[in-house]
């Protein structure tokens, strides 16, 4: 089956899972909300006032509204309208620099995170009144008024995509296209980084499985897997789908992460920042992953299982259970 109403690229999609609604964005500066009737899938235009690409989006936890990054410099934050039988929304504007490559809600259905093509991560309030409620996860972000900057991280000197919050929304994560990922706490309080440095290429999107716990992938074609300890510091831990490496390959490998642990000391000079090993090319995707997106069971907390999606047309479902234990 074919949903067919955009007439350009189709640039992002998401799925509620408990309204069994789907999202969709596109290059045509449209959207569309999709309900199931019967065996047909019905489109209901979305009200984005943009006047550049749409290019990315995201329901929020309470599937009330969603989030959709543009062209046009702004997050346009889309609600339904009873009265009107539509999808309107509330425009973020004057606040990013250039695109918004990614946006990611925190659990408390309020706040909201971005990632921009100027290198800036920034949290905003995204609260409504008639949609948004005072609850107990709320605490004092009911507080803000829509549209306010709550925090700024200027810690990428390049373009940052693929913020992500952990289960908790205690801590933050998003990439930079200097293959470094980005790891803050206590993001609305006093923000403490942790900036971590990759061997090989950058990252394109972030998953928490847990608390302590979180997939990378991109450019690399292979999800990396990232865990903190007890102390909060996070570290690479290894690529997901590995290769073993040939006898005659291992000098080679040992001598290129040498050399990759001394460029990485000497660009990050002696900050805290650790610069992870290479790996072995091939595996079950072949070109750059694009997206990953969890797949739970119920009310699960943890992430079992996962499916990304690349540029090589895989769609590929990973089982976490049978590679690696996952910390809470």
């Amino acid at each position: 089956m074919f949903l067919q109403r955009h007439d350009q690229i189709v640039s992002g999609i998401d799925w509620s899972r408990s309204s069994n609604k789907i999202v969709t964005v596109s290059h045509d500066r449209n959207s569309y909300v999709w309900t199931q009737e019967g065996q047909d899938w019905v489109p209901t235009l979305v009200i984005l006032k943009l006047n550049r690409a749409a290019l990315c989006v995201h329901w929020s936890p309470k599937e009330n509204k969603f989030a959709v990054g543009s062209g046009a410099k702004s997050v346009s934050i889309c609600y339904y309208e009873q009265e009107n039988n539509w999808w309107i929304s509330k425009v973020i504007r004057k606040k990013h620099e250039s695109s918004v490559t990614s946006v990611a809600w925190h659990p408390n259905n309020i706040h909201l995170a971005t990632t921009s093509t100027d290198g800036k991560c920034r949290v905003f309030s995204t609260i409504i009144k008639g949609v948004d409620t005072r609850g107990p996860q709320a605490g004092a972000s009911v507080d803000w008024k829509f549209g306010e900057q709550i925090a700024q991280l200027d810690l990428s000197p390049t373009w940052a995509f693929g913020v992500r919050w952990s289960p908790s929304g205690k801590t933050l994560a998003y990439a930079g296209h200097s293959s470094m990922i980005y790891f803050v706490d206590d993001v609305e309080g006093s923000p403490a980084a942790q900036n971590l440095a990759l061997r090989d290429l950058p990252l394109r999107d972030i998953l928490f499985v847990s608390e302590k716990m979180a997939i990378g992938v991109g450019f690399d074609c292979n999800p990396l897997i990232f865990a903190a300890d007890e102390t909060g510091l996070w570290s690479f831990v290894r690529y997901l789908d590995e290769r073993k490496v040939t006898p005659s390959t291992s000098k080679a490998s040992q001598l290129s992460e040498a050399l990759g642990k001394l460029y990485g000391q000497s660009r990050q000079g002696s900050s805290s920042d650790t610069v992870e090993p290479s790996k072995p090319r091939g595996g079950a995707h072949e070109n750059c992953i694009t997206c990953i997106v969890p797949l739970r069971k119920g009310s699960e907390s943890i992430v079992k299982r996962f499916s990304t999606s690349g540029l090589d047309g895989k769609i590929v479902v990973w089982d976490l259970e049978n590679h690696i234990t996952i910390p809470k």
